[in-house]
């Protein structure tokens, strides 16, 4: 009766995800943005600092494509730009404060995409979850 059980339970399980879709989220490969904290800037200094992006349990993390934005207020004077999978803040800050924003990324799979496997259960790119997101603070003095 215990064996029935837990193969309904296995089966109901498999209905709502496909095998794909369980290992992925068992071995746990999504996408993450670097969690250390900034370091502070100083006004009328030059500030350079990275943000990096990969896919955890993923040896291959430059096979996906990396799309950022960000929500919040940068210091003024300090700019960002984007390559690939690296943000660059960089500038001279011209105003002291705490500066708080939040990093958002979604990452899709570029190589060796199945188009026809895409469906509401599976996008075939390997990922148990497809976006992130981290805040940061910039303290400027």
């Amino acid at each position: 009766m215990k064996k029935v059980g837990s193969l309904l339970l296995l089966l109901t399980f498999l209905s709502f995800f496909s095998c794909q879709d369980a290992l992925e989220c068992i071995i746990n490969k999504h996408p993450e943005l670097s969690n250390q904290p900034l370091a502070s800037a100083q006004v009328d200094q030059l500030y350079n600092e990275t943000i990096t992006a990969q896919i955890k349990n993923e040896p291959s993390v430059d096979n996906y494509n990396y799309y950022f934005s960000i929500d919040g207020a940068l210091p003024r004077g300090i700019d960002y730009y984007i390559d690939y999978r690296t943000i660059f803040l960089e500038g001279t800050p011209l105003v002291s404060g705490t500066y708080n924003f939040t990093v958002r990324l979604t990452v899709e799979q570029s190589d060796n995409y199945i188009e026809e496997c895409e469906n509401k259960l599976n996008d075939c790119d390997g990922l148990c979850g497809d976006t992130a997101s981290q805040a940061y603070t910039l303290l400027v003095n």
